[in-house]
């Protein structure tokens, strides 16, 4: 492809300069408009028009505020940030390229809260593009998004004949952004669906053609409401919420495995109590499970909030329970694989087509996907290897930069065929 490579890196550093979680993804969104505009694509959807009203894990009106304020300061167009009030991040680009089928390509734009490592062994501190804002790109979404503008700018060097559809997804990390993407009906007449990822211990070179292993999960909050009281004076008087929630966490890393696949548990930040001589009144859970298919996922959540209610019944206190990401399992339809391993392998830069691997985690891109499917379509996960010094979601994560380019080539020439082909 002749897109120019040197300027996605430079987009990919800017990106990265400046990420923002989930639903505050203000100044990134309108950076993708900027570039969709000077890429030439006009049909574009922002915010509420990208996205149906099923939001999860929004952060409160003061926190969204403060990062659509950065995002102005920072010099994002004050019309768009006005569309984006209140969270409403992301966008969908269109192209519209003669007589063929609808072909889409879902990217995810959200950073994670957490810092950037700050040493000169740290790529992005040594050359200037470490993050400014105190959230980190340290999954790869900052090379997700160029990927997908490389995609739209390369699409008219094809022979590409029908309708491309990007989705430029918010709140990813937090499994909030996919099934109101998915339910926007931006995807309903979507023929074929392909999402990527970079990384995920692949190497740079490696093309996986489809990913499995895509874990459907439930992310939930439980808070514990009990009665305080004097530790010493009267403990009697109190309901131990702290202790009904240690009940839970050992009840919930008790559930049984499930005989027709994997699942997975976990209590990720438990807190609660206010002093050494009050019963605590108020304690939580955050936790998680996960099921290799959506309804191992649903029964060990159902035995999750046997565990969290009979745990506060037991200790005399009270439990909400919210529910706050979820999404399904997917798999990757043959016929796609097929497509992206056999331009992988033509790729004088992919050292190694793999037409399988897992992924080992979960992704709300199976939302998108699964609305393809249950349609009548096709959808693939593609994983693009890249070489990264830290783990995902760790202080010194970072991509190799030549893994952008191998992405767009693959992922370009893979929609062009299956717009031919099929």
């Amino acid at each position: 492809m002749s897109t120019d490579h040197d300027r996605l890196v430079e987009l990919r550093r800017e990106l990265h300069r400046h990420p923002e979680p989930a639903w505050t993804e203000f100044w990134t969104t309108a950076r993708v408009v900027e570039e969709l505009r000077r890429v030439g694509v006009d049909d574009y959807h922002v915010g509420r028009e990208a996205l149906a009203d099923a939001r999860l894990s929004v952060p409160d009106d003061e926190e969204l505020e403060t990062w659509r304020e950065r995002a102005r300061e920072a010099g994002a167009d004050p019309d768009l940030l006005e569309e984006m009030a209140g969270g409403w991040t992301g966008c969908v680009a269109v192209v519209e390229a003669g007589e063929g089928p609808t072909v889409g390509l879902r990217v995810d734009i959200d950073g994670l809260p957490r810092e950037e490592a700050a040493g000169d062994d740290h790529h992005p501190a040594r050359e200037g593009f470490r993050s400014e804002t105190g959230a980190m790109h340290a999954c790869g979404h900052d090379a997700h998004a160029t990927i997908g503008i490389g995609v739209l700018e390369a699409i008219g060097e094809t022979d590409f004949s029908g309708t491309l559809k990007v989705f430029f997804q918010p709140a990813e990390e937090v499994i909030g952004g996919g099934r109101p993407m998915a339910e926007s009906g931006h995807l309903d007449d979507v023929d074929y669906l392909y999402a990527a990822h970079v990384g995920l211990d692949y190497p740079t070179g490696e093309v996986v053609a489809g990913l499995e292993g895509i874990l459907a999960v439930t992310q939930f909050y439980a808070t514990f409401e009990g009665e305080p009281g004097h530790a010493g004076a009267r403990p009697e008087e109190g309901r131990n919420a702290v202790q009904a929630m240690a009940t839970a966490v050992g009840g919930l890393y008790g559930i049984p495995r499930h005989s027709d696949g994997a699942s997975r548990v976990n209590a990720g930040r438990v807190g609660g109590g206010t002093a050494t001589n009050i019963i605590p009144e108020e304690a939580f859970v955050h936790g998680e499970v996960r099921g290799e298919t959506t309804e191992i996922r649903d029964h060990t959540f159902e035995r999750a909030r046997d565990v969290l209610e009979g745990a506060a019944r037991t200790h005399g206190c009270s439990v909400d329970l919210e529910v706050q990401g979820e999404a399904p399992s997917a798999a990757s339809d043959e016929e796609l694989v097929e497509v992206v391993h056999g331009v992988a392998a033509d790729h004088a830069e992919v050292t190694r087509a793999t037409r399988r691997g897992e992924l080992g985690g979960s992704e709300d891109a199976t939302f998108l996907m699964q609305r393809v499917q249950d349609n009548g379509g096709l959808a693939a996960y593609v994983g693009v290897g890249t070489d990264h010094p830290g783990g995902h979601h760790t202080a010194t994560f970072d991509v190799d930069e030549a893994s952008i380019g191998i992405g767009v080539d693959v992922l370009t020439e893979a929609i062009a065929e299956t717009a031919e082909r099929y």
